[in-house]
């Protein structure tokens, strides 16, 4: 009998596990992907599908957010230690139906706070085609997409300063930092409750933040040594007494071809202005970045140590998103960050006149 309310009582102490049950239509693959951040790496199980339906089991300590990967697509949910349920169809996954996990119910809730400004957003992405080779319509667009991206963050700063306990919380400002500015992330940062600070994502989001810092507008330049095309060592600080618009890209990354003109078209109009380019390259094959210098017509120095997103100079910038730039001044100093299109222009010609 003592034996008997042992195991029971064991059985009841036992620990809920999250389950997720999920219709995908559509979904041909015979297996999936689920990844779950650990650290600063991730746990992915590979999950066997028939006729669209999979069935995962496994702990989640906290709430947090998983990756759902197919051959195709991925979709991310924030998932908890509950019977979790996914119905939706392959070809519009955002439309998908998630019930079971309160926090998923709150970023949907969130979501939803912004469609207006979402909505607005992707009329405008759809024109860009429309206007391309035209600057001036161009960098109207690009205007009209810049307001409506800090109304966006206004609405998310909101809703962080009235649940600064949610994972929803962490995880916006965690968005926020994969291309940002220290003061402010860290700003939004510390109105987090100290537990939500203390969770997994915190921690990583409060490491993530450490290193925007260093390499934060009003900082020094992280200065490194990396080959050209020719194999020959390149240090930043060789090219001291410029300015330099530090470009990290790569050959595979289609917004960085597409920005590259725009480079060029600053580089030629500021070159004669004590202004250069050195390009950060996250290629991991020499021939196909050889290839696209080549192709995008850049004349300014590049350098890779052909790491892929494992170059050790992006690590040390924190680049977790390509394109990305940083105008440093004649004294080694960091001016700007990301200056993209029309506002690359803009910051140039007031910066070098």
């Amino acid at each position: 009998m003592a034996a008997l309310l042992l195991a029971t009582a064991c059985k009841q102490a036992a620990p809920p596990h999250a389950t997720l049950t999920a219709t995908l239509k559509g979904l041909k693959d015979t297996v999936v992907f689920i990844s779950i951040p650990v650290g600063d790496s991730a746990k992915t199980d590979t999950v066997p599908v028939k006729d669209g339906q999979f069935t995962w089991t496994g702990d989640i300590p906290e709430p947090q957010k998983i990756f759902i990967g197919t051959s195709t697509r991925y979709m991310q949910l924030f998932m908890e230690n509950t019977a979790v349920s996914l119905h939706g169809n392959m070809d519009s996954l955002d439309q998908a139906k998630i019930t079971g996990s309160a926090t998923h119910a709150a970023y949907e809730a969130y979501q939803q706070s912004i469609r207006d400004i979402t909505e607005q957003e992707d009329a405008l992405y759809q024109q860009f085609p429309e206007v391309k080779g035209n600057d001036t319509a161009q960098a109207a667009l690009e205007a009209k997409v810049e307001v409506l991206r800090l109304q966006r963050r206004e609405r998310s700063k909101q809703y962080i300063a009235v649940h600064p306990e949610s994972p929803v919380s962490v995880d916006l400002i965690a968005d926020m930092a994969v291309i940002g500015e220290f003061a402010p992330l860290d700003s939004l940062y510390r109105q987090l409750k100290p537990a939500a600070q203390q969770t997994a994502a915190g921690t990583r989001l409060g490491k993530r933040l450490e290193v925007l810092k260093r390499s934060a507008v009003g900082q020094p330049m992280i200065d490194f040594t990396q080959a050209d095309v020719n194999g020959k060592p390149v240090r930043l600080s060789d090219f001291k007494g410029k300015y330099v618009l530090l470009d990290f890209w790569a050959s595979w990354c289609g917004p960085c071809r597409a920005e590259n003109p725009n480079v060029l078209k600053a580089y030629n109009t500021f070159k004669n202005k004590n202004f250069t380019v050195v390009g950060v390259s996250l290629d991991d094959k020499a021939d196909k970045w050889k290839q696209a210098i080549e192709q995008d017509g850049m004349p300014w120095m590049q350098v890779s140590d052909l790491k892929g997103f494992r170059n050790e100079v992006a690590q040390q910038y924190g680049i977790q998103a390509i394109p990305c730039s940083f105008l440093i001044d004649p004294q080694g100093i960091i001016i700007a960050k990301d200056l993209r299109g029309a506002a690359l222009h803009t910051k140039l010609a007031a910066t070098l006149q």
